[in-house]
């Protein structure tokens, strides 16, 4: 549903979107057909505009003037982050399901892509949901409700009728950076209590590769725990990092207590930020709080995932985590070296 808020349409004119945007009335709108670098070089303008992003109409594009997010409340997902202007970001999407409903009723995984919250332990869903796949419906499978305020977005879910929790994500970008930050936050509202960990799942295309800078203090004798068969065939661990890439013919999955993960293609490097709680703080999956995840073909994406602290959650409870999102192009051709500059102690 659409908040009754003022909104931006692509029509508006420059004076009125600088009125809106705070900024002095001789500002100019972004071109979204100008390449990435052009657009960074000039003053940003910040806007909100509603759209319709791949047949999903009253989706919300989220701008600084630096980069922009792509919020998809039919679907509850963050779907791209992205510099401003360009055509393409590290998200991955299902290009198959455009413009589809979620259908809370299937017993197949509708899997979108972008960027959205579900429950952890995943090994409990089965006493709450009598299923182990697919993930709950409340946190994954319905729409959302989005709300405007100071050019913020919050994706509000339903409350999930088995966990008796609603979740809110509010993405907000900063004032003059390439940065997007993503609070979730579990909100308890009906039901028994329930032992519960905010758990964010962000799929990313393939990348050339994944980077894990090691925490000096690690709880690990590897670096990270194994949750899957085997692991990764390229998996590589230095002093102070631990890379790998995509195997296209088998999954693989690893747990970390990572407080960052980088991903990187030919142009672009993405970090996500999340720092570990050191006190008093017990994680899913083996203490966990930083996940990878790689898919096979022909479904050619990765999953950076990060884990909050296990909650014991009665009715009135809430609890948060906060993803930071940090985008800038490749500098280096040496992958290593790129990766030096993101992971130093």
């Amino acid at each position: 549903m659409k908040p009754n808020v003022p909104f931006l349409s692509s029509g508006l004119t420059p004076i009125f979107l600088a009125v809106l945007c705070g900024l002095p009335s001789g500002c100019s709108t972004p071109e979204p057909s100008r390449p990435a670098a052009a657009i960074r070089t000039n003053p940003p303008v910040p806007f909100l505009v509603w759209t319709n992003y791949r047949g999903w109409n009253d989706s919300i594009l989220l701008s600084n003037g630096r980069v922009e997010a792509i919020v998809v409340p039919a679907i509850g997902r963050v779907m791209q982050f992205r510099f401003a202007g360009d055509p393409d970001g590290p998200f991955w999407d299902n290009r198959e399901l455009n413009g589809k409903r979620p259908d809370p009723t299937s017993k197949e995984w509708m899997n979108f892509g972008g960027s959205k919250a579900w429950p952890a332990p995943q090994e409990d869903w089965d006493k709450k949901t009598l299923r182990t796949w697919p993930p709950p419906v409340g946190f994954d499978a319905m729409p959302n409700e989005a709300r405007v305020e100071d050019r913020n977005v919050t994706l509000i879910s339903p409350v999930d009728p088995n966990y008796g929790i609603r979740v809110y994500r509010k993405i907000a970008l900063d004032l003059d950076r390439p940065v997007m930050r993503i609070t979730t936050t579990f909100e308890k509202v009906s039901g028994q209590s329930v032992r519960v960990a905010v758990w964010v799942i962000d799929q990313l295309k393939s990348p050339q590769a994944i980077y894990i800078p090691v925490p000096q203090f690690t709880r690990y004798h590897d670096g990270y725990n194994v949750q899957s068969d085997q692991l990764p065939p390229d998996l590589r661990h230095e002093d102070d990092w631990i890379s790998f890439k995509r195997d296209p013919k088998t999954s693989h999955k690893i747990g970390t207590d990572a407080n960052s993960l980088v991903w990187m293609d030919h142009r672009i490097v993405l970090r996500i930020d999340s720092p570990r709680e050191l006190i008093n703080a017990s994680y899913p999956d083996q203490e966990s709080n930083a996940e990878i995840y790689t898919n096979p073909d022909p479904l050619p994406y990765v999953e950076l995932e990060m884990l909050g602290p296990l909650h014991k959650m009665i009715v009135g409870d809430r609890i948060s985590r906060t993803s930071t999102y940090s985008l800038r192009p490749r500098r280096e051709t040496d992958l290593d070296l790129e990766a030096a500059h993101l992971t130093a102690r």
